[in-house]
């Protein structure tokens, strides 16, 4: 019998998305280290990544694609029309609704992206922060296994 902790044999390793929001011209190491720090409050790595995304209003942001390009991972931006059913009431600010036309970005970009990768879509816990980005992790199941 296996001790109740342990995961089934089977079990796929945890799947998580990154919503960021940034300022302008917020550097790749910032981006890199805010989402190690996200990820490792939920004991995840950069392994468990499916993914990344932000809002199209950052859609040149060097920052942003030097982070997907390091890591080996698909950047998917999302209109602000693309956002809106995944809008969380904690989330909004009205300096991101002027500035970018959404009420938040990284909760709705992470559960935009986790429920176009799967079914489920759900946030790990609140959005964390640095000097110059928002970043939020969301789980999902994924369909196709």
């Amino acid at each position: 019998m296996l001790p109740t902790a342990a995961a089934p044999p089977y079990a796929s390793p945890t799947q998580v998305v990154a919503g960021l929001g940034c300022r302008r011209g917020c550097s790749r190491d910032e981006l890199l280290e805010l989402l190690i720090h996200s990820l490792a409050r939920h004991e995840l790595t950069v392994n468990n990544l499916a993914g990344l995304a932000s809002i199209a209003h950052k859609g040149d942001e060097a920052g942003l694609h030097g982070l997907a390009e390091y890591l080996g991972l698909e950047l998917v931006f999302f209109s602000p029309e693309q956002l809106a059913g995944y809008q969380t009431p904690t989330g909004a600010s009205a300096l991101s609704q002027a500035t970018t036309g959404s009420p938040a970005v990284a909760e709705p970009c992470a559960l935009a992206l986790a429920a176009r990768m799967g079914a489920f879509a759900r946030l790990l816990g609140e959005k964390d922060r640095s000097a110059s980005a928002t970043c939020a992790l969301a789980t999902f199941t994924d369909t196709s296994i």
